[in-house]
């Protein structure tokens, strides 16, 4: 029994995550990175820590963070679809570095469906993957370096595109005209169901894993999108001409049945 989690990023994600494992009597330690981001958290009852990990090395309380820790959750944003030359293999190693030195040897890693270009077609957690864009490539990176790691167990949660509560990708959409590749099947996920897979892969002890975590419902990208925006009463986007012979990225999962017996909650 894993039974004190470590969370670095309480977030959109980080924070409901801890709600739920305190729930199921977890003992839950997180970060985020400012100390006054942690005060309020504290004031809210979370175990929260100011941690900032960056090129240069981390800043605050990793120790506390990590210390009795019986599984590392590691959530931190890349950064990279900003184009803003950051290098998250260099952060997330200056992180490795960290836990080797702590008694922490169990580590979940959420990563991205981005790993898979779009050129690969249906993909499963039994395809390589093979980015092509910096992205895609950094994040690889990161997702050997830590399964590679000698003395971890790490389990990779590859999500995709991430919804709920507030967060849904038509809003940046919305009213955008001439967008391409209508016929893409959409690879997303509800929170509810990306918080109900990290503890299942907590409650069955299922290290050293790979874990595509998609929704295997795959609408056409214009057509969810144009129902989505109607749906919240936004300016429909519009679709440049579907390309007829197109490949694009379908990502499914074999693992989460055949591992964790899992089966989707939320509709997408």
């Amino acid at each position: 029994m894993n039974n004190t989690i470590a969370i670095t990023g309480l977030g959109w994600l980080g924070q409901p995550l801890a709600y739920r494992l305190s729930a199921l009597n977890y003992t839950v330690k997180g970060s985020v990175t400012s100390i006054e981001k942690a005060t309020l958290l504290q004031q809210n009852g979370f175990n929260a820590f100011p941690v900032e990990v960056s090129e240069n090395g981390i800043e605050g309380e990793i120790e506390a963070l990590l210390l009795n820790a019986d599984c590392f959750m590691i959530m931190i944003p890349p950064g990279l679809r900003r184009n803003t030359g950051a290098d998250y293999v260099l952060k997330m190693a200056h992180l490795l570095s960290a836990i080797n030195e702590s008694a922490v040897r169990k580590i979940i890693l959420v990563s991205s469906t981005s790993v898979y270009d779009d050129s690969q077609g249906r993909v499963t957690e039994r395809d390589e993957p093979k980015p092509e864009t910096i992205a895609g490539k950094q994040l690889r990176q990161v997702e050997e370096l830590f399964m590679n790691a000698e003395g971890l167990q790490t389990t990779v949660v590859r999500f995709g595109g991430l919804i709920g509560g507030s967060r849904n990708p038509v809003k940046y959409l919305a009213g955008r005209k001439d967008l391409i590749d209508a016929n893409a099947p959409v690879n997303l996920i509800h929170r509810d169901d990306c918080i109900n897979i990290l503890v299942e892969i907590l409650k069955k002890d299922a290290f050293g894993k790979v874990f595509n975590a998609v929704n295997p419902n795959h609408p056409k990208k214009a057509e969810y999108y144009i129902q989505k925006a109607k749906e919240l009463g936004l300016e429909a986007p519009t679709f440049a001409e579907a390309v007829s012979n197109g490949t694009f990225k379908q990502v499914d999962s074999d693992n989460l049945q055949s591992v964790l017996n899992y089966s989707f909650k939320t509709s997408i």
